[in-house]
């Protein structure tokens, strides 16, 4: 189905109830990718939901080409006439939601068939939850099960302890988690969609407007469920992503820096002690630039250089 603006499914096999989750997919990249992205939500078990794909003008015919063939009233396909970027194809995304719940779903990710209904039942059971992180499964370029050095770190340090028990955090304690370490994994989180629209992204943080936006969430008194156990989501994790190439010429860690100053002003305006320690540390941060010093020397990008060392070092 192709269409220049979002509508409401008609005749679907969901058409007996409105959707509870509205799954939003931004699109520039690879397209078989796509394609399998979507396929993983066609199959899923629980038919309430509704997927909105907002294609950022990628020079591939086919990607209209298979949509118009999909024949699926669940399914909306919107192209944008021209590039419009990460920031507002996401603020865009935000806007179209019309479901309780919303998932800015990953273009190259992998729902697991039971996503929508484990994302359903714990927002059931988790009223106050502003935020749920469903357990995830790290991949490959090739979709193979794949744990690096960066994951483990999320999901044995950083993550909140025990397998299979659901934790919960909300205000200081979820800006605190955060700032000491990202470890929750965007395209996978499922927002109640009123605090979604409350925040904005920010223009200025394209590699780290989703950790922005969660700790706004987090400063806005807002609530984290993390549900553990059989991973019911596919994260693929690329060596060549856009958050990789701002490694390399400097911009990422820049533009981290800028943003773990201004958070900890924040929170020491708010007397949230921890979180302004933890942001004033970004001690996760610093060994992120550590662990990337080899590949950064090897670009012999001197503004890169410069930058991944001033990370480490400079308060």
């Amino acid at each position: 189905m192709n269409s220049d603006s979002a509508h409401a499914p008609e005749d679907s096999p969901a058409s007996a109830a409105e959707p509870d989750v509205h799954i939003l997919l931004p699109f520039w990249g690879d397209p078989d990718h796509l394609f399998t992205a979507v396929r993983s939500v066609l199959d899923q078990s629980d038919p309430r939901w509704r997927l909105t794909v907002l294609d950022d003008a990628y020079p591939d015919p086919q990607v209209a080409v298979f949509f118009a063939e999909l024949d699926d009233s669940r399914v909306d396909y919107v192209r944008h006439p021209e590039n419009i970027g990460i920031t507002r194809n996401f603020r865009r995304a935000a806007e179209l939601v019309s479901a309780p719940l919303c998932c800015i779903f990953g273009s190259d990710d992998i729902m697991g068939r039971d996503f929508v209904a484990t994302v359903r039942d714990l927002a059931r059971r988790s009223p106050d939850a502003s935020i749920i992180q469903p357990a995830v499964e790290v991949l490959d370029d090739r979709g193979m099960p794949h744990l690096p050095l960066v994951d483990r770190v999320k999901q044995r340090l950083l993550a909140p302890r025990g397998r299979n028990r659901t934790a919960r955090l909300r205000g200081e304690d979820l800006a605190a988690s955060l700032l000491q370490g990202n470890w929750l994994y965007w395209p996978s989180l499922v927002f109640r969609t009123a605090t979604l629209q409350r925040h904005d992204f920010p223009d200025d943080l394209p590699i780290i407007l989703d950790l922005a936006l969660l700790v706004d969430i987090a400063f806005d008194d807002g609530e984290l469920v993390y549900a553990p156990g059989d991973p019911v989501f596919g994260y693929r994790r690329h060596a060549a992503s856009l958050s990789q190439r701002a490694l390399v010429d400097g911009s990422r860690f820049r533009d981290e820096r800028r943003f773990y100053r201004t958070v900890a002003a924040r929170a020491r305006a708010r007397g949230w002690r921890r979180a302004y320690a933890a942001a004033r540390l970004r001690l996760f941060s610093r060994l992120h630039a550590v662990t990337v010093l080899p590949t950064v020397f090897a670009s012999r990008n001197r503004a890169g250089i410069t930058s991944t060392l001033a990370h480490v070092f400079a308060f």
